[in-house]
């Protein structure tokens, strides 16, 4: 058995060059696992633009027609932080039906990866923090809509709230949504999700790899989900400049183990995007962010 990686060459170009920094990791980790052996091109798989109905399952009408359209408003663009345009909502397709192609084929082999992905900030009706589409609430909904999965546990561990998440599934008891994050960081205003942990600033790698175990085995014992989505960011590591946490690279590949592990011995297929990672120095981002697939690779081939 290989990885499935999903990955388009579109993840890493859709901006002008003055806001290309936070793009160059999508670049640089398939580099990177190439360059180890850890996967072979042949892991990687180049997904299309997700069709408006899976969109249409998870964002508003209005919502999306403003977005297809390059119609957002100024003030909606701002909120996103990114400029609008058509490159940007092609990556942001083709990132959602690349979480949908990997749930796909890890409900047959257990786990699968996109190197982007993780846009949680993006509700029903608005997108936030750099995320146009949710691509795991539209993997979910996909899932459910199939009969593909019943109960679904969303494990959102990037440094902020995944309040466009809670928001979405907020009033669905098929989707328990569990976000552990900084609770002084971004977003100001954050929305209910089935389990927040809110964390100090500067909460160290031990206390939170005992939190996380705690609350994640309770989850999986009570809830009892058939399938989840893991967003594996990043950002809580100690050199962040976006996050407050205070993780070592190791203890960000614990939480990896952590989580993968619980699923494997739980028998719960996986699916996987990568969320944030802000560190000034992009060898900690890609670091950390292939650690994740090294885990991976170390658990399930």
């Amino acid at each position: 058995m290989s990885l499935y990686i999903a990955f388009d060459p579109i993840y890493a170009h859709p901006l002008p060059a003055g806001h290309r920094f936070p793009m160059l990791k999508y670049e640089l980790i398939p580099e990177q696992l190439l360059h180890e052996g850890l996967i072979s091109a042949s892991d990687l798989h180049s997904p299309d633009p997700v069709d408006e109905s899976s969109i249409l399952r998870t964002h508003s009408k209005s919502y999306w027609e403003r977005v297809r359209d390059l119609t957002l408003s100024p003030a909606e663009i701002r909120r996103i932080g990114f400029p609008l345009s058509r490159e940007l909502v092609e990556r942001e397709m083709r990132i959602a039906q690349g979480t949908i192609n990997g749930s796909i084929h890890a409900i047959k082999n257990k786990v699968a990866l996109n190197v982007a992905g993780g846009t949680h900030h993006a509700g029903s009706d608005w997108g936030e923090g750099f995320c146009l589409l949710n691509d795991q609430a539209i993997a979910a909904n996909f899932l459910l809509d199939n009969a593909l999965a019943s109960r679904i546990l969303i494990i959102d561990l990037d440094v902020h709230q995944g309040n466009g998440t809670a928001e979405i599934f907020a009033r669905d008891d098929r989707v328990f949504t569990f976000s552990m994050h900084a609770e002084s960081n971004f977003p100001f205003r954050k929305e209910k999700s089935d389990l927040d942990l809110g964390l100090e600033d500067g909460t160290n790698g031990l206390r939170y790899v005992t939190l996380l175990y705690i609350h994640l085995c309770d989850i999986l014992l009570t809830f009892k989900p058939d399938f989840v989505f893991y967003l594996s960011g990043v950002d809580v590591l100690e050199t962040d400049k976006l996050g407050k946490l205070n993780l070592s690279i190791q203890e960000c590949m614990k939480r990896d183990a952590m989580v993968l592990g619980l699923c494997k011995e739980h028998a719960i297929p996986v699916q996987i995007s990568m969320g944030g990672g802000y560190s000034p120095n992009i060898k900690h981002i890609v670091d950390a962010h292939c650690n994740t697939f090294r885990v991976a690779g170390d658990l399930f081939l």
